[in-house]
């Protein structure tokens, strides 16, 4: 079946299953492997990518489901050539240990500040939840999240 997938602003015309999980599309077939697998079934925030904005699970999203809809995956979160405040923040405080969840949970992190310039830590703990780190940085995530705030906070940094 032919789809059209609008991936980081590009369109792209498919033959592919309609049930077939968008996660496989986008790392099988368009090549964008920064957006990972984890656990297949929803759990764990591995392949969270937006869908218009939205954090979504890609593992379990069918492709069909994204068609017609902005779909943004870690490779395409940086605008105009700039890193987005929550990757500057990742690289500046260090958070990731063995690196694995991280765009999972960067995806998730960018599509909270993009609803709520200020979280509290209620609001991290609620966007963050399931999304999961074996290795536990999740203290470092926290304070990444935090000095994204008051990158976005300067204007120069992501328009």
């Amino acid at each position: 079946m032919g789809l059209t997938l609008t991936v980081n602003g590009e369109l792209h015309e498919l033959d592919i299953e309609p049930d077939m999980p968008l996660l496989w599309i986008l790392r099988e077939r368009l090549g964008l492997t920064g957006t990972k697998y984890g656990c297949g079934i929803a759990q764990c925030g591995a392949c969270t990518v937006h869908l218009d904005g939205h954090p979504v699970r890609s593992c379990t999203v069918p492709v069909s489901a994204a068609a017609g809809k902005r779909i943004t995956t870690i490779e395409g979160l940086a605008a105009g050539g700039k890193p987005h405040p929550v990757q500057l923040a990742w690289t500046d405080i260090g958070v990731p240990q063995c690196g694995y969840c991280q765009s999972g949970q960067i995806m998730a992190a960018a599509a909270l500040l993009a609803n709520k310039s200020n979280p509290n830590d209620a609001d991290i703990d609620a966007a963050m939840a399931g999304n999961l780190c074996r290795c536990g940085t999740y203290l470092r995530i926290r304070r990444g999240i935090r000095k994204a705030v008051g990158l976005m906070a300067k204007k120069d940094v992501h328009s």
